[in-house]
Parts: C-alpha cells; sequence; structure tokens
C-alpha cells in the first residue's frame, strides 16, 4: 500500500510498506490476525517466495486464502493440519452410510413383515432386498464393528431379523 497505511505483514515484521509490496494487495492492514497466523506456520520469506516466484499473479489470492486456512488448520492440529480434518470428516460420511444402510435394510425388512404377497423363490427375495449399500454392510459388518475408528454405537442389535423361509438373515 505504501505510505499511509502498512498492510498487515510490514506492521507484524515492523518494516516500512513499500508501493510494490507483496503482502499489501492480500493481507490488508485491517486484519492482521490473517498475516499472524500464515507467518507463525509458514514464514514471511516461504511466502513472500511462493508469491513472488512460484504463483502466476491470478492465483495469488487463491493462494493466500488456502495459506490461512491451512495455518489455521494446523494450529488446531499441527499433526495433521487439514488432512486430518479432511479423515474425520471422511470417517463421519463413512459410518452415516452404515447406518443409512442399516435403516434402509430395517425398512424393507419391516414392509416385507407387512407384503402378505410373498416371492416364489429365495433368489427373487434377495434381488429384491439387497442393493448395493446393504450387500457391502452384509459383506464387511465385522471389519466395520471390529475395527478401531468405530463408534459405541451397537449395530449388530439394529441387524437382527425375523427368519423367512427357516433362515436367518442376521
Amino acid at each position: 500500500m505504501g505510505g499511509n497505511s502498512p498492510c498487515a505483514s510490514c506492521k507484524l515484521l515492523r518494516r516500512r510498506c513499500a508501493k510494490d509490496c507483496i503482502f499489501a494487495p492480500y493481507f490488508p492492514s485491517d486484519d492482521p490476525h490473517k498475516f499472524a497466523i500464515v507467518h507463525k506456520v509458514f514464514g514471511a520469506s516461504n511466502v513472500s517466495k511462493m508469491l513472488q516466484q512460484e504463483l502466476p499473479v491470478q492465483q495469488r489470492a487463491d493462494a493466500v486464502s488456502s495459506l490461512v486456512y491451512e495455518a489455521n488448520a494446523r494450529v488446531r492440529d499441527p499433526v495433521y493440519g487439514c488432512v486430518g480434518a479432511i479423515s474425520y470428516l471422511q470417517n463421519q460420511v463413512s459410518q452415516l452410510q452404515t447406518q443409512l444402510a442399516v435403516a434402509r435394510a430395517e425398512i424393507v425388512c419391516i414392509q416385507m413383515q407387512q407384503d402378505p404377497i410373498v416371492p416364489t423363490s429365495p433368489q427373487i427375495l434377495l434381488d429384491q432386498v439387497v442393493d448395493d449399500k446393504s450387500f457391502l454392510l452384509h459383506n464387511h459388518y465385522f471389519n466395520f464393528a471390529n475395527s478401531p475408528s468405530s463408534t459405541n454405537v451397537n449395530f449388530h442389535d439394529s441387524l437382527k431379523r425375523e427368519t423367512i423361509f427357516g433362515d436367518s438373515l442376521s
């Protein structure tokens, strides 16, 4: 910015803000925390090198936004940063998909108990009941339930089924 109001980086580094300051467009003086956290995690010289040498001008704003996001994640989780947050969310999605598959299987079983018409062969019944997710749930249930990432939710109780044609579904 130069002159009157130095950018957040020049304020923090206690130096004069030149007209061609590489940080000024991305770290305004009214948001000093943004540069402070990026400086703490990545260092001013590394950020400066990245902005000046490694990135075209049109990508610099996005890069600064990413650096701020990653720096905040690194402060919260110094080992994994935003990758830890992504992994946690992916694990949650997987658990919720499993719960959804269980709920859908329970709905199908309840509907089958209420439906007086019974298919002529067990294979037709299986073709109607087993979709991709419930099939995966049935085949991978023990791997999920015994994995260290599984929650305290007891899926076994929700998988109990009535017998059909004398065979148990669970």
